[in-house]
């Protein structure tokens, strides 16, 4: 026996048979000889009586003798604590890695039970952020710490990096309830969302009439045209004008009556201006969709590019489609119409995500403001007139 150093293992010679050379001053560890000449450093222990054997490194390409001699000590330490590492060590290689657990929390979860839009972003946040950061390490190994860097790395566009921390709070939500991960814990908890900037835009008078002027002469693509006005016309989110198919449309009775959408089935109320515009839009044998697309039997599947150069000759270029929900929105507070009703067009199932479009229109606000300064102002005119007479 002598005290393993890299000399030592250097000089040891292999043999027709694999043997041991076994360290004096920490007697478990050792570093095993094989006929090829390769060398392994090894410390055995005991744990629920049987004799285990933990690999700690090859000599020469992943660890030194002291490199080894110090991992040692840490595993006869937790076999003190009474953990079986070299137990650990098979099950941790069980375990899947994030790529792995990613193709199955999108097959398990995302595409089961999310609805296509939020599953595309889903998706678009696993493979093009987390699987690229974390795709080769184990599930179990992810920290807290980790997930703060990963996050800090993408401050520059936060609210990506606040869509991807979503992601990895429900991926590690169901490691858990799918015992993947065992220790009850969430990494994302705790990690800080970046502050994001809400975008305020609704259109003016004075752009929808340069808007409307552009869609009036806009020739080569009407199906877009017909999606734009619809947008504009009924406040409906994006994906359900593309989706909309001819059996959801009640001319006689104005309305849209969807079987499915981000609040799940509702009925949208058509004023006469949208009705006519779907009146306009000719019906294509064969295709169920009202705003067809290019492939046949299917509906259009981009409207951002021609929006892009509509918004351009409008000169509306920071206006974003969703901007024509908000201005329907804004235009509705405007006129005099409450929340609730207001949550009713857009089908929202909660008047918080209504109040949200309280804030875009000044006008209201500004009139009202001035009208309790005119009172408060008048009714100090009048007291100034009474000190006087008196």
């Amino acid at each position: 026996m002598a005290r393993i150093s890299k000399r030592i293992v250097d000089a040891a010679t292999p043999t027709d048979k694999d043997y041991f050379i076994w360290d004096d001053s920490l007697p478990a560890f050792a570093v095993r000889v094989w006929p090829s000449g390769r060398k392994v450093y090894v410390v055995h222990y005991r744990a629920n009586g049987r004799l285990r054997r933990y690999t700690l490194g090859t000599h020469g390409s992943s660890i030194t003798a002291e490199n080894a001699r110090a991992d040692a000590i840490k595993v006869l330490a937790k076999v003190k604590d009474g953990e079986d590492p070299a137990s650990e060590r098979v099950e941790n290689r069980k375990t899947l890695t994030m790529k792995q657990f990613g193709k199955l929390f999108l097959e398990k979860h995302v595409d089961v039970h999310l609805k296509p839009t939020t599953r595309a972003e889903y998706r678009r946040s696993v493979e093009l952020f987390i699987n690229p950061k974390f795709g080769a390490r184990k599930v179990i190994d992810i920290t807290r710490a980790d997930i703060a860097d990963f996050h800090h790395e993408m401050r520059k566009t936060p609210y990506q990096a606040n869509r991807t921390l979503g992601v990895l709070s429900k991926m590690f939500s169901l490691a858990d309830l799918w015992e993947l991960r065992k220790d009850g814990i969430n990494p994302c908890r705790g990690v800080k969302r970046y502050r994001e900037d809400k975008k305020e835009r609704y259109l003016t008078a004075d752009e929808y009439k340069r808007l409307g002027k552009v869609l009036d002469s806009y020739s080569g693509e009407p199906e877009t045209v017909y999606a734009i006005r619809l947008l504009m016309l009924t406040g409906c989110r994006l994906s359900e004008i593309q989706t909309l198919k001819w059996t959801y449309v009640s001319l006689k009775h104005g309305e849209l009556r969807l079987p499915d959408s981000k609040t799940g089935a509702k009925v949208i109320q058509l004023g006469e201006t949208a009705v006519d515009i779907l009146k306009s839009i000719p019906r294509l044998k064969n295709n169920p969709y009202v705003i067809t697309g290019k492939v046949e039997g299917q509906h259009l599947t981009d409207l951002q590019r021609p929006w892009r150069r509509i918004r351009k000759l409008a000169e509306l270029e920071d206006v974003r489609i969703h901007d024509l929900r908000h201005s329907f929105a804004s235009d509705a507070l405007e006129m005099g119409e409450d929340l609730t009703m207001i949550g009713k067009m857009l089908g929202h199932t909660d008047i918080k995500t209504t109040a949200r479009y309280a804030h875009l229109k000044k006008s209201p606000l500004k009139t009202a403001t001035d009208s309790v300064a005119a009172r408060i102002a008048a009714s100090l005119a009048t007291s100034k007139d009474l000190d006087s007479a008196a």
